[in-house]
């Protein structure tokens, strides 16, 4: 019985894999395809290469994952809370990509997980100082990335404001190729670290390892799913994030990108996880702020901010109903 929930929880993870890549395949594309540094089709292939690439990398967040929300040693039934953790997660990722809203796949697995180990063990099942790290490193992040990015565009509006625009942005347009390229690394570095977390905590849990080092088969099975995922592309949030937050040029696409892939692999060198799509829509804002704070789009940021601070509780709270359904 355990092996064929096990079997289910990695067919499962590796969907969940699949819909982060092609949910967030606008967080590292968007501003090049918006610009057109990028044919759609070019940016697309190359962040899928490139998160397949980055998922292969590191595994520290795995670890943090895997660990410092809840010990899956002491977790009754933890095959079946990783297996409502990974269908909340999906749900809501299904959900916000309809809807073209570019929530966090992050919040949603984390929060997916967090509330299934509350409702198979109760609260003191969790591990209250790892999970507050990691939801300090969630919160702390977007900031960071908005005020990172306000400082750089506004370097480079002094370095190049006496530049004609066209003249300013050939360069950067250029330049957007290999930035858009490191984000989508970056992105790799850190969102499939998360899955290959969960299946470990899965293994564990179900009693086929005893470590949290992530196997190898794992790792290679998250990152396929991820960079297949990305190569699908998920157009209804590039338009959301490329071009409904602030009218972005070659100049601010740059700093935006600069921006998050920094944030992403200074977390990722942490072992922290964070939403990529919290930091690249920050990024976008605090340029957006830096070139003309009135022609960024706060309703449309709103609404972002809005589904960031619900798909946490939302898909703790699915994901709680679920493993009771489950154990019942």
């Amino acid at each position: 019985m355990i092996t064929i929930v096990i079997v289910l929880i990695v067919l499962l993870a590796l969907c969940f894999d699949f819909t982060n890549g092609f949910h967030d395949t606008a967080n590292a594309i968007a501003t090049s395809v918006s610009t057109r540094a990028l044919s759609p089709r070019a940016a697309v292939l190359l962040a899928g290469s490139m998160n397949l690439v980055g998922a292969l990398t590191f595994t520290g967040v795995a670890k943090t994952i895997g660990g410092q929300i809840a010990n899956p040693l002491a977790i009754q039934h933890g095959t079946l809370v990783v297996l409502a953790a990974l269908v909340a997660a999906i749900g809501w990722n299904l959900l916000t990509w309809y809807f073209g809203i570019p929530s966090s796949s992050s919040h949603a697995l984390i929060g997916g997980l967090a509330g299934a180990v509350v409702g198979a063990d109760g609260l003191r099942a969790i591990d209250y100082h790892g999970f507050t790290s990691i939801i300090e490193a969630l919160v702390i992040s977007p900031l960071i990335a908005f005020a990172l990015g306000f400082v750089i565009m506004g370097i480079f509006r002094v370095l190049f404001g006496g530049m004609s625009p066209h003249r300013a942005n050939r360069p950067f347009r250029t330049l957007q190729c290999f930035s858009a390229a490191a984000q989508a690394f970056m992105h790799g570095t850190n969102d499939a670290q998360k899955t290959m977390g969960v299946i470990t905590f899965a293994l564990i849990a179900g009693g086929l390892q005893s470590t949290m080092n992530v196997p190898l088969w794992v790792k290679i099975l998250c990152a396929l799913a991820m960079g297949v995922g990305t190569a699908t592309g998920g157009w209804r949030i590039i338009k959301t994030v490329g071009s409904k937050i602030i009218r972005i040029e070659p100049i601010n696409g740059f700093a935006s990108d600069l921006t998050s892939s920094a944030i992403i692999f200074g977390f990722t060198l942490l072992k922290l996880p964070v939403s990529s799509t919290h930091v690249i829509s920050s990024a976008i804002m605090g340029t957006g702020t830096a070139k003309r704070a009135n022609q960024v789009h706060w309703g449309v940021a709103g609404r972002i901010v809005v589904a960031w601070l619900i798909t946490i509780p939302i898909s703790a709270c699915l994901a709680a109903v679920l493993i009771r359904l489950f154990l019942l």
